[in-house]
């Protein structure tokens, strides 16, 4: 069994905009090794972000660019948290936020996961699956999309999709494919 995910209150930390995630995190700026010369060794462009409440970390030090390491950083952090925490939804009063019935087209839901809101649309959806025990059909009636359109979509992220079934198989459900 893999180790507790975090609840979070409410707004999920991958709806935030960028100002106010910050304010929950630290950022640390290092020097990274590999290619990349000089420059790379002697400058700090390696970037690693902490959301405090969770400790969920985002890092990045591939690039030769402090600034280009950071945007990378954030991407990740807020892909990470839409994966590793959670945020307590209600059955019974759960309503889909603006954004995924801005998002929502009938009972679709087209976006791609280089989207930026990618990771506040995965963390949405991922809340309403686990406060349906995994229940796939109950969730995407929720959401008012389809079950194959909310498979898909978590079915994008590796990580997402196989954190839903390690849930689904503690449960004793069968996988999602």
């Amino acid at each position: 069994m893999s180790k507790p995910i975090p609840i979070v209150k409410p707004p999920h930390p991958a709806t935030l905009t960028d100002e106010a995630l910050k304010k929950q995190c630290s950022i640390g700026f290092g020097r990274s090794s590999g290619p990349g010369g000089q420059h790379r060794n002697k400058v700090e462009t390696a970037v690693s972000i902490t959301h405090e409440p969770t400790g969920i970390i985002g890092s990045a030090s591939e690039r030769r660019s402090q600034s280009q390491n950071l945007h990378t950083a954030k991407k990740r952090l807020r892909m990470k948290l839409a994966i590793k925490s959670r945020t307590k939804v209600s059955r019974r009063n759960y309503k889909p936020s603006e954004l995924w019935e801005i998002r929502r087209q009938g009972n679709k839901l087209p976006i791609n996961p280089q989207n930026k809101d990618y990771p506040a649309v995965l963390a949405e959806a991922l809340d309403v699956l686990f406060a349906y025990d995994g229940d796939v059909a109950k969730a995407a009636g929720a959401l008012s999309i389809t079950m194959s359109q909310l498979a898909r979509l978590i079915r994008h992220e590796k990580h997402a999709f196989a954190l839903v079934n390690e849930k689904r198989v503690e449960l004793g459900l069968k996988p999602l494919r």
